[in-house]
């Protein structure tokens, strides 16, 4: 299991906005990770993690699913993200959706994957904001709710997501989940096409002619 999203411990750590007592206290474990001192970063990371610090925790994990300065231990790596996603960590709590939604090392359930992804996305998570708002939009975890998955697909946008900008132009453009607006529709439209995102760009252009014409 490569979790690819998860990609490096120490940029996920990084970015994640951990508090800074956390950060501090897994710094030792992050400073070993960038030169490659993976037992030494391991041994940290767990010193840390066996004190309640969430953002070690979750380091841990990363490193034991993938072997590093350690033989893989999914059912240990397992066991360490979880305790990381329980205590609130947002990035714990995507990853583990993402295990559920995949059924990875857990059995898998829409239903599970659901809550975790949502408990990531009111922390603020633009990827669990993303993941969420798609389970509502299918209705897979979770009764299907346009509205709701709209909700979710404008906070992921909002936090700069370019595919999420994509999806919510659309629904304001088809009147799905929200009032059409052609205008907010253009809006979010031109931000992914700033991005770089061909498509929204082709779209923008589109629907700024429409809406000149007042269509």
């Amino acid at each position: 299991m490569t979790l690819a999203r998860a990609a490096r411990v120490a940029v996920l750590a990084a970015a994640l906005g951990a508090p800074a007592a956390a950060a501090r206290a897994a710094e030792p474990g992050l400073e070993a990770y960038e030169r490659g001192a993976y037992p030494e970063a391991l041994m940290a990371f767990r010193g840390a993690a066996d004190q309640g610090n969430r953002l070690a925790q979750f380091n841990l994990a990363m490193m034991l699913f993938r072997g590093e300065g350690v033989t893989a231990d999914p059912a240990q790596a397992l066991a360490w993200l979880r305790r990381s996603a329980d205590a609130g960590f947002p990035q714990a709590q995507y990853n583990l959706g993402l295990l559920y939604e995949r059924g990875a090392h857990v059995e898998r359930s829409q239903r599970e994957a659901t809550a975790w992804f949502r408990r990531a996305a009111e922390q603020g998570h633009a990827e669990a904001q993303l993941a969420v708002a798609t389970q509502y939009f299918l209705g897979r975890g979770a009764p299907r709710d346009y509205a709701e998955a709209a909700r979710w697909y404008e906070a992921a946008a909002e936090a700069g997501d370019a595919a999420a900008q994509y999806i919510t132009a659309s629904l304001y453009e088809r009147g799905t989940g929200v009032p059409q607006d052609l205008r907010r529709a253009l809006d979010w439209y031109a931000r992914a096409g700033r991005q770089g995102d061909l498509a929204a760009q082709e779209k923008a252009k589109e629907l700024a002619r429409r809406v000149g014409a007042g269509d």
